[in-house]
This record gives C-alpha cells, structure tokens and sequence, in this order.
C-alpha cells in the first residue's frame, strides 16, 4: 500500500475568493434572492454563510478565541454520538448566522468577503501544514494534519460557490488547479464511510473518478489523463485509501468528477449518483463507496 500524498491548497484560496467576488458583483439584486440546493438559503444566505465561516475561523484559528465552541455533551465518548451532536450544533450557528446576517446589504457582504479573505490568507500562510491538529470528522474521529482542515476548508468553499454558480446557470471551477484537489480532497471520506463494511484483511476497492480535466502541470497525482484513481484496502479492522495498486480488486467504482462533488456534498441522492456509475465485482462493497458524505451538515 502506497500513501496519498498530502494536499497543499494554502496558494488557491486567493483565486477561489477572487472568482467569488466577481461572480457575487457580477448578480442583479434580484439573482441574490435566488433560491439555492440548501434547503431554505438564497444566494445571498450562502454568501453570508461563507463570511461566517471566514468570521469564524479568524476568531478561533487566528485569535484563539473559543467563544461559542462546540463542546459534546457529558458523558459522551461515542465517536458517532459525539459527530451527531457536532452537526446539530453546525446546523443550528449556521441557521443564527444566516438570519441575522440578512440585514446586511449585499454591498456590504461583497465588501466583508473581500477583507475576510485577505485576512484569511494572511492567517493559512502563518500555518504548520504538516503540523497534527484535530479531526476533520467526516473522515473520522483521529486528529488529522493541518493540511486537510485547510483542504477541508477549500472544498467547502469550492462546493458552496458552485451552489450559488447552479443557482444563476454559471459554470463550475473546473480548472485543473482548483478540481482536483477538490476531488482529491472530498476522496478522503471514502476509508470512513468504509468503516461498516466488513471485509477479509486484504480485501481491495478501486474507486475512479473519471472525466476530469487532464493538466501535466498538476504534479502529485499518479493518473491516466482525465482519471483519479485510489484503491481502498481493508487490514481486518479499518480500510485506507492509498494510491492506486495494480493486484486486482475485489469491487470497482468509476464515477464522474461531478457525479462525486455532488454525491459526496449530498447534491444528489445515492440511488442516483448509482445510476450515473459503473459498478462491479462485489457489490455490497462497491457500493458502499455511496454512502460517502465529506461534509457534516
């Protein structure tokens, strides 16, 4: 089994906020209203809900300030339990946020984004990514590296832009650059969403996630043009997502680039990310790669 290579995303975020604020100038005041996939959200409601996260982040991340904090409820040592919780706490800030956030003026939101950002990317550049921090949940309950939370943090970016994007019929970020390590970074959940499926020691999945744009600039993926490709290996007791291995596997997935963004951002249900895949070999294996959720709420 050969390891992933770490995802290093830190240099992106100017261009994804730059595209976002040009994208959010560029609406009428009538597009901000527009309804989005979250439930409940306009356009505007997720522009406002990615300042809180950039609010959000400066506050504990930069400043240390813990205000506010998630803390699980006493007693609680059940991984699944504790995640629960965690989600409804999400929910419920998100929700707070939101609403109140709806007096601002969508000017003064554009505005707020565009310092945020610089100000966040000043705080990512400071950042030990090598450094081991706490969990990033959806991929389980151990204490990741940093670069994940901050790749974390990309992908969640990424995925909310691209719900306002569906919301006014513009395109998707799918520039080399910016896609794969979005996927990359959403592929990580896959060892977790394993982790019910029982399996030999030895046991091994092929996941493909096809039909992305090829860049031989992109250095760091071992892939045929246009493929990502992994192989989840089971020890007897957890499964790892590792480079892709040439030994045959047991069960094969191969699915878009944007079937996965939007299965694993739960854009679409699992029945019909299936429907858009390739499936074979063992199928109660296979097709637990669709229980993949890499958000928590």
């Amino acid at each position: 089994m050969r390891p992933l290579d770490p995802i290093l995303v830190v240099h992106l975020f100017p261009e994804e906020r730059a595209a976002l604020l040009d994208l959010l100038s560029s609406l009428t005041p009538a597009d901000w209203e527009r309804p989005t996939v979250c439930p409940g959200w306009s356009i505007k409601d997720i522009a406002a809900h990615l300042l809180g996260d950039d609010l959000g982040r400066l506050s504990w991340g930069r400043d240390s300030f813990h205000g506010g904090f998630f803390e699980p409820a006493a007693g609680s040592t059940d991984p699944e339990a504790v995640q629960a919780e965690l989600t409804a706490f999400i929910n419920r800030q998100n929700e707070d946020w939101v609403a109140a956030a709806r007096r601002l003026s969508h000017r003064v939101i554009v505005e707020l984004l565009a310092v945020c950002g610089r100000l966040s990317q000043q705080h990512f550049e400071t950042l030990n990514v090598f450094a081991i921090s706490g969990p990033v949940h959806w991929a389980g309950p151990e204490p990741a590296p940093v670069w994940l939370d901050i790749a974390r943090e990309f992908s969640e970016r990424w995925l909310h832009q691209a719900q306002i994007r569906d919301s006014v019929g513009r395109p998707h970020l799918t520039h080399p650059r910016l896609y794969i390590p979005l996927i990359d970074t959403l592929a990580r959940a896959l060892p977790h969403s394993m982790r019910r499926a029982a399996a030999a020691a030895g046991a091994h999945v092929r996941v493909t996630v096809s039909g992305l744009p090829p860049d031989s600039a992109i250095d760091g993926f071992e892939r045929p043009a246009g493929d990502l490709v992994y192989s989840l290996f089971c020890d007897g007791v957890r499964w790892w997502l590792c480079k892709p291995a040439d030994q045959p596997a047991g069960a094969e997935v191969r699915l878009d680039g944007e079937t996965a963004w939007r299965l694993f951002s739960k854009g679409i249900s699992r029945d019909e990310a299936i429907a858009r895949s390739t499936v074979d070999g063992d199928l109660a294996l296979a097709t637990k790669i669709f229980d993949t959720v890499s958000i928590l709420a």
